[in-house]
């Protein structure tokens, strides 16, 4: 029997394979609302026969916006749209649906990567973004202004409200957004966190405000929806977040009630250097599951169905996250299923598309219908 293809779960959460498609930034929402395209981007991917499926990053207030085109859930409107792609998924699709919620912080209001993915100023619609210190990202742009008391529980009341809003819409699982140099990273980084109060100094500072974000979305997230945090296990940078503390704070996150990690690296500096190749953050997530104890996700240039089955098959990762990969090939876990020998769930309309040598890859229950 494959393992990519045997069942687990997150905290409560069953899932019917390994295989996970990442959060993936689209650029494509109207001021926060889903859109036509999210419809229909997260609508055939569901059809995938992956097991969970998460939401592209979700900001929590408008100014936590990477960009123009971010999807948000921090209004009834911004509810309602992404409402509306949820019910049809829902409709067509058993798949486990998961949201990522975040604060871009200081890399809040750029381009869309096809318009260069440079900052955008103010006088052309962008707007000044926040931080825990007033450090921009790259020197040449402006600085971004630290939080305050008051702002420090305005961002911690905004993910309480979008885990709420998720929550209400029916989601299975919740991650919240701690890597890639977004705003709760940016507190764990010496890199970006320069603060001399209670928040700044001291690994335990720095831990702070991420974990006061998760013990408040914790206190309001039900036991029937999984919760979770993505890191980012280094920086790349000298004198920046590592592994070590990476783990010191999935252990807090664990006594806190996590239910899973997904690793990833790299983003709050442009000066990391990153040795990028198949496989090439593995190892993170291997040393965090061995040394915490959580459900764990890889991700990272993982593209063949033997590369997937052997992560899992070693105990290097729970589950493993494609996002490129998903994007060029839809079916991605439909053609692993047929090399691994095993079975994925496919909508009745796609039954006859089964080739006749692999009569059996699509299950026997195929949406819970013999």
């Amino acid at each position: 029997m494959s393992h990519l293809f045997s069942p687990t779960s997150v905290g409560n959460v069953e899932l019917a394979n390994r295989i996970v498609i990442a959060p993936m930034c689209e650029y494509s929402a109207d001021e926060g609302r889903a859109t036509d395209w999210h419809m229909i981007h997260l609508g055939h991917l569901a059809l995938s026969g992956a097991a969970l499926l998460f939401t592209e990053a979700t900001a929590v207030e408008a100014d936590g916006r990477i960009s123009p085109g971010d999807l948000g859930l921090w209004s009834d409107e911004t509810e309602a749209a992404l409402g509306r792609v949820v019910q049809a998924v829902r409709r067509y699709s058993p798949i486990k649906l998961g949201i990522q919620l975040g604060h871009a912080g200081r890399k809040a209001s750029s381009h869309a990567p096809w318009e260069g993915g440079q900052l955008v100023p103010p006088e052309q619609g962008g707007w000044q973004g926040w931080a825990p210190s007033a450090l921009p990202h790259n020197a040449s742009e402006p600085a971004p202004r630290a939080l305050d008391a008051a702002g420090l529980a305005r961002v911690r009341d905004a993910f309480v409200d979008s885990a709420r809003r998720a929550i209400r819409l029916g989601f299975d699982a919740i991650e919240l957004h701690a890597a890639h140099g977004y705003l709760l990273h940016q507190f764990l980084s010496p890199l970006a966190n320069q603060r001399d109060d209670a928040y700044g100094g001291s690994l335990e500072n720095r831990m702070r405000f991420p974990l006061e974000v998760f013990r408040a979305v914790r206190e309001v997230t039900p036991s029937s929806v999984a919760l979770g945090v993505r890191v980012s296990a280094t920086d790349w940078v000298e004198g920046g977040w590592d592994p070590a503390q990476t783990e010191a704070f999935a252990l807090r996150l664990k006594e806190l009630g996590c239910e899973f990690i997904d690793v990833s690296s790299g983003g709050v500096s442009s000066l990391q250097k990153i040795p990028v190749g198949p496989n090439y953050q593995v190892p993170f997530a291997d040393a965090i599951k061995r040394a915490v104890g959580l459900p764990t996700i890889t991700v990272g240039l993982i593209t063949e169905a033997q590369q997937a089955e052997d992560i899992v098959a070693q105990g290097q990762a729970d589950m493993v996250a494609l996002a490129r990969g998903m994007l060029f090939d839809p079916r991605w876990p439909w053609h692993a299923a047929a090399q691994l020998g095993g079975q994925v769930n496919a909508p009745r309309q796609y039954w006859r598309s089964q080739p006749r040598e692999l009569k059996d890859l699509f299950g026997e229950t195929r949406f819970g219908q013999r």
